[in-house]
């Protein structure tokens, strides 16, 4: 890629970084603050019973019943490679909106952050090796830095029509 391309790449991937300003539901995982756009979170609810489902990855916890609909609940901590830790009375699960219901567990849920679009910088680039699109950006709060999640992309496509066959057997 030429030098022009290049800068034109950048400013592009810069310029989509800068339209992310917004609320953003924060929470941590292994004491790392997180925050997802509050848009896409439907609702956020205290760990619940969950139904495993035979033969879903590692990361996948089960199914619950969320007033008489069932969706499927991933442990990101599992996803993102963590070290697993018992659920207590702090552990939360998010339901997302990811073009179809889904609840996320995370250790604990923070609070809601207004982040200016201007303290909003690109995923660090961390070389080919590791995969950062499912960061949106970096979001500086005070003299704090939140990971900012594109949720859509924390599971891949084909993961997802996978737990949703998961709901739907």
């Amino acid at each position: 890629m030429n030098a022009v391309a290049e800068t034109t790449d950048q400013q592009s991937k810069t310029e989509a970084v800068r339209d992310v300003g917004g609320k953003y539901l924060t929470f941590l995982l292994d004491n790392e603050e997180y925050g997802l756009e509050i848009l896409k979170v439907r609702e956020i609810i205290g760990i619940m019973d969950i139904t495993k489902v035979p033969q879903t990855p590692d990361y996948v916890e089960g199914v619950i019943n969320l007033r008489g609909r069932v969706i499927p609940v991933i442990d990101l901590r599992a996803k993102f490679g963590l070290t697993r830790t018992e659920y207590n009375e702090e552990t939360c699960i998010i339901v997302v909106d990811v073009g179809m219901m889904m609840g996320i567990i995370v250790d604990t849920v923070q609070e809601v952050h207004d982040i200016p679009a201007a303290n909003i910088e690109p995923p660090p680039k961390l070389g080919a090796a590791v995969d950062t699109d499912f960061i949106l950006g970096m979001g500086k709060v005070n003299n704090d830095v939140k990971i900012l999640l594109e949720i859509d992309r924390v599971l891949t496509s084909d993961e997802l029509v996978a737990l949703q066959d998961v709901t739907e057997s």
